[in-house]
């Protein structure tokens, strides 16, 4: 009996036809956007509705500029949620997306790089994950590893 060769280029074909999961860099940020928002099943909105997690930004008293990332907007945190630095304030946003929040964002449509580096590491992520799966299916069906 012949043996099932499993390979990388396998893998990536059956990602492509069955997940139409692409690459990160044959994909632009909008694409990425929603594979994972269809995938982890959360919401992004800069509406406020009924956010489970909020990123937004507010001035302080004497003008300062601070940026909060939060999951209670009636007393947020400050040792936790309020961030001086808004090169830091994101850092909580892939986990909210992993555990599919509604999640409120102030800068959803702007050209923040803050965001996109999310996206490009939730996709990342999401690109391991289906990539897991399709290795894990193929073993099932009898295909090894070439040793």
């Amino acid at each position: 009996m012949s043996k099932k060769l499993l390979t990388d280029d396998l893998i990536l074909s059956k990602m492509t036809e069955d997940h139409r999961c692409l690459p990160s860099e044959d994909v632009d940020f909008e694409q990425k956007l929603q594979a994972i928002k269809d995938y982890y099943e959360f919401s992004i909105s800069e509406d406020w509705g009924n956010p489970n997690f909020m990123f937004y930004s507010e001035n302080t008293a004497d003008d300062y500029e601070i940026w909060i990332a939060t999951d209670n907007d009636r007393s947020p945190s400050v040792n936790e949620d309020i961030y001086y630095y808004e090169s830091e304030w994101l850092e909580k946003m892939p986990q909210a997306m992993y555990d599919g929040c509604n999640i409120y964002y102030q800068d959803l449509n702007s050209d923040d790089y803050n965001f996109q580096d999310v996206v490009d590491e939730v996709y990342e992520e999401y690109w391991g994950e289906i990539k897991k799966e399709v290795e894990d299916e193929l073993i099932e069906k009898g295909y090894e590893y070439e040793e």
